[in-house]
């Protein structure tokens, strides 16, 4: 859970749709968020790294996070949006469905991961909110680049 902003036991959260799943990040990791650009594919990238976008002149590594996750693929459409997040210093672009909203929850809501709960990897996972109409799976972004040096070659 220390991986999220909390001000007075409320998290602050940008939550985004992958398939019918809702996620949320911390809302300090997130830069900025951007309509679907023209991606250049990088030759011998991991599966998951669509290639780099430039971002007002700066070259930035793109992560397809249904790929990461091992969530069917899908085409982007006008829904889809390039997350501009920073993990560990490293800036780099996430590809959603969609982005939902700006949501501040109380902390006590947010439960720890069952064991099984999800398709993707429970090490990305810190938690679920279990909010009065839905559940939305906090991810810890941090460790998506956690022992993974491939994305610092950009």
């Amino acid at each position: 859970m220390d991986t999220f902003t909390v001000t007075d036991d409320v998290l602050q959260l940008v939550t985004f749709t992958l398939g019918s799943e809702e996620y949320a990040v911390d809302i300090l990791k997130v830069q900025e968020i951007n309509r679907m650009t023209v991606i250049t594919m990088v030759p011998n990238s991991p599966p998951y790294v669509e290639g780099v976008i430039n971002l007002r002149g700066k070259v930035i590594p793109v992560v397809n996070l249904r790929k990461k996750f091992g969530i069917m693929e899908k085409e982007n459409d006008e829904d889809s949006r390039i997350m501009i997040v920073d993990i560990k210093g490293i800036t780099m672009g996430m590809v959603v469905d969609s982005v939902s909203e700006v949501l501040r929850v109380p902390s006590n809501i947010v439960e720890p991961t069952p064991p099984m709960a999800t398709d993707i990897s429970t090490e990305f996972i810190s938690g679920i909110a279990k909010l009065a109409d839905r559940l939305i799976i906090l991810l810890d972004i941090d460790k998506l680049i956690e022992g993974a040096g491939d994305l610092t070659v950009f």
